[in-house]
């Protein structure tokens, strides 16, 4: 074992190193704290702990996500079960927004848990918003997975060219963009206003219709691809 090893081989070192970075990553964002800072805001007596847990920045932010994962996971999985058990019934409206709120409601709950709950919720907005997103902590290929259940569930209340277009995807960062705002407005401890209306926003950006203009658009840029072979 090497030498960081040995002194940071405590039970509790990686979860201080986790602990300090969810604290860091809700003052500051994950871009911009380095693993060293973690390190020394853990208190660990070796500047590499990090490094040596998780092994990179890729590694820690990996780990902050599963550790909030499996809760979400569930919240959504029972969301959707109702969701389900209901029969599929209602309007296309209300179902929208039945699927909105399976979004929205299990990562907003991160609101109400402190610095643990604003670190993720900014992890995962950085992680989005990055010039090419990065997805893959999130699960959402995974067969078993409520991202996957969820896009399947609302495909068919979807305007054909708002799938191909990767509408889903849209209002996954958006949704996720504000609820990582929201995070950093100090002193808001009753979010259920802004819940609702994050959901009643999501529903709408969901069902909106595909305009003839981008329809157009979408048609012609595939008639320059298909030139191009």
């Amino acid at each position: 074992m090497s030498t960081a090893g040995q002194q940071e081989n405590r039970p509790d070192t990686r979860s201080r190193l986790l602990d300090a970075a969810e604290a860091l990553f809700a003052e500051r964002g994950s871009e911009s704290v380095s693993l060293r800072e973690i390190g020394r805001a853990a208190g660990a007596r070796n500047v590499i702990a990090a490094q040596y847990w998780f092994t990179d920045r890729d590694g820690l932010i990996r780990a902050l996500i599963e550790r909030h994962a499996p809760e979400i996971e569930s919240a959504r999985h029972a969301l959707l079960d109702e969701y389900e058990a209901g029969g599929l019934a209602g309007s296309e409206h209300d179902r929208l927004h039945a699927l909105a709120g399976a979004l929205i409601r299990p990562p907003a709950a991160k609101l109400d848990q402190g610095v643990s709950g604003a670190g993720y919720l900014r992890t995962v907005a950085d992680l989005l918003t990055r010039p090419e997103p990065v997805t893959e902590p999130f699960g959402y290929s995974d067969e078993d997975g409520s991202i996957p259940r969820w896009r399947a569930l609302l495909e068919p209340l979807l305007d054909p060219d708002a799938v191909v277009l990767h509408r889903r995807f849209h209002v996954i960062r958006f949704v996720d963009v504000e609820l990582a705002q929201r995070a950093r407005a100090p002193g808001r401890r009753d979010h259920r206003l802004f819940i609702s209306q994050l959901v009643d926003a999501a529903a709408g950006l969901l069902g909106a219709r595909t305009s003839p203009e981008t329809r157009r658009l979408r048609a012609e840029r595939g008639q320059v691809r298909g030139a191009d072979h």
